[in-house]
């Protein structure tokens, strides 16, 4: 009779580790960045308008300046508005009076939907993705504190998803 030559035992089935696909919410969350972060390396500059600016001049200033919203701030330095690329073609696309005329608080939207310097990205990320805006005022203290877009936070995320695999080479290296 033969010895076996290599005896291992009987086989067993290990289980199947649980699959997460990674979502916002799954890998987001658990990221500790917030606005400020952002904030530091992007800047805190912010243009604004008044309403009473002329749609003229608000439309000329995106464009100068290549953003597609400004803030629109009253007498008292505070939000009232946001005017948008979006929000000046929707109106556009159905005017029938003279665009001279109007003013930037014509246009804006008036619901402005801001977020603090403290507010977590993956949280921030999913209130524009589910209200489908793509610009959001930071507010601190009751005064503007900057402002983040849509692609700010996806520019951020991708720098820390860069520094993650930056770091886990490193350990695997050694």
């Amino acid at each position: 009779m033969r010895a076996p030559t290599n005896y291992a035992g009987p086989r067993r089935q290990q289980p199947k580790p649980k699959q997460v696909s990674q979502s916002v919410e799954s890998k987001l969350s658990s990221q500790t960045s917030t606005v400020r972060d952002l904030l530091m390396q992007k800047g805190t500059d912010v243009i604004t308008v008044a309403p009473s600016d002329s749609l003229l001049s608000a439309v000329t200033l995106l464009r100068e300046a290549r953003i597609g919203a400004v803030v629109v701030m009253d007498e008292g330095d505070n939000v009232c508005g946001i005017l948008s690329e979006r929000d000046v073609i929707r109106i556009l696309a159905g005017l029938e009076s003279d665009l001279a005329t109007l003013t930037v608080g014509d246009l804006m939207t008036r619901q402005v939907k801001a977020c603090a310097p403290d507010a977590p990205l993956a949280g921030v990320l999913q209130a524009m993705t589910q209200n489908r805006f793509r610009h959001m005022p930071v507010i601190e203290h009751d005064r503007l504190a900057g402002i983040i877009t849509i692609g700010d936070v996806v520019k951020h995320r991708l720098q820390e998803l860069e520094q993650e695999k930056l770091g886990m080479q490193q350990v695997i290296v050694g």
